[in-house]
């Protein structure tokens, strides 16, 4: 696809064909969670061209860096994440992974591509900047650890809001999925190890059998869903692995489940996951057999705080996209837990790709990339003319 008719909104003099470059270069050189060493200096290595300012954080992988803050004002941020996948690339495209078994099928390098292009924008204008914004290029999403280590390096300090966003191949190109409320779904993982008594299969009374256990428990753990979570509300629990026995004419000792739950409120999340041990253990004694639990934490839903969203609706209309309400996705994502820290609003930009997320042949129209630059940029805008209101009007209020 040509790129010679990209263009930014709002901000001439931005060439969008160079992001394209950045994302494709990102694009065949990708690295897996908490490994993205060159990566982060690629990234270090543009923001500085344009004198992006770098914050000295206490990350190994990924970077901090800030536009803004010349008149003092409110403070901002916004997130992209770096990482790839355990993928091998079918995409054919001419920029395909030069890594082998690694590649971007989420489109993470659109996402910090995007955000280099903010960065650039907003430096442009930062003289006329009524506060700062912080620009977060975390690693490790895909492992559910990033979002975590960003906050423990403390570069979440003094952020009054914080904004970010994922590619939805399913949306096209100047459509913005915005809501307020769940967005993306908690996602927690479970590994049950079951404990029988091994006997030889012509003789199944003499042992105590975990595989009919394990298959037992499948189907109960299902009825948690259908009879636990109300109409109204939302769950999915799979059961993704199950492995036992290694003879055709041997019961064996032991059985293991894996799986995952995907819940988009809080309260239902507990409620199921309670309830989901409740039923392992009933399960297991129901067949002479013991069970145990481990849990896999995963990130908590994302949770779009409604004045933030109302914000985006307005940066959308002003940079001349569409918004739509979207259809909350069950995918997990670790922004979620940013939002337990400051309001945070999390946008689904179209991007009108061939594939789902985490398909080897994955792939993006290019053109999200001035789209996204453009409503980040107008957001950055409201965001901080709102904010500073209301730090005004809270100077004002009196004692």
């Amino acid at each position: 696809m040509s790129n010679d008719t990209y263009t930014i909104q709002g901000t001439p003099g931005i060439a969008a064909e160079r992001f394209v470059a950045i994302r494709r270069e990102l694009h065949q050189y990708p690295e897996l969670s908490n490994e993205e060493f060159e990566t982060t200096r690629r990234i270090r290595s543009w923001l500085e061209e344009a004198g992006v300012r770098i914050l000295d954080v206490s990350l190994a992988t990924g970077l901090v860096a800030e536009v803004g803050g010349l008149r003092g004002g409110p403070v901002i941020a916004f997130r992209a994440d770096i990482d790839a996948l355990p993928i091998q690339e079918e995409t054919g495209l001419p920029f395909s992974s030069t890594h082998p078994g690694k590649m971007h099928a989420c489109g993470h390098d659109f996402h910090t591509a995007a955000l280099i292009g903010t960065a650039y924008a907003l430096k442009a204008r930062e003289s006329q900047m009524k506060g700062t914004v912080r620009l977060i290029f975390q690693p490790a999403e895909e492992k559910a650890k990033g979002a975590r280590q960003v906050i423990d390096s403390g570069a979440l300090e003094g952020v009054q809001a914080i904004f970010g966003m994922h590619n939805k191949p399913d949306l096209p190109v100047g459509t913005i999925g915005i809501k307020s409320g769940p967005l993306m779904a908690a996602a927690d993982g479970f590994v049950v190890e079951i404990a029988g008594r091994g006997t030889h299969a012509a003789v199944p009374e003499a042992g105590n059998d975990p595989i009919v256990t394990a298959a037992h428990l499948v189907t109960a753990l299902q009825s948690i869903v259908s009879r636990n979570v109300g109409s109204q509300e939302s769950a999915v629990i799979s059961v993704t692995k199950l492995l036992s026995g290694t003879a055709w004419n041997v019961v064996p000792e032991t059985a293991l489940l894996e799986g995952t739950i995907r819940t988009f409120d809080e309260e239902v999340r507990q409620r199921v996951l309670k309830r989901f041990e409740e039923v392992v253990q009933g399960v297991a004694a129901a067949f002479g057999t013991t069970a145990a639990v481990r849990w896999i934490e995963g990130p908590p839903p994302v949770l779009n705080d409604p004045e933030l969203a109302e914000l985006g609706l307005a940066a959308a209309e002003a940079a001349g996209y569409r918004a739509v309400t979207p259809v909350p996705s069950p995918a997990g994502e670790d922004f979620s837990w940013y939002q337990r820290e400051v309001p945070g609003l999390f946008v689904f930009m179209g991007t009108d790709g061939p594939r789902e997320w985490h398909h080897p042949a994955f792939d993006l129209d290019e053109q999200a990339i001035p789209v996204s630059i453009g409503f980040f940029v107008k957001l950055a805008e409201l965001a901080l003319d709102s904010l500073q209101r209301e730090d005004g009007r809270k100077e004002g209020t009196p004692r």
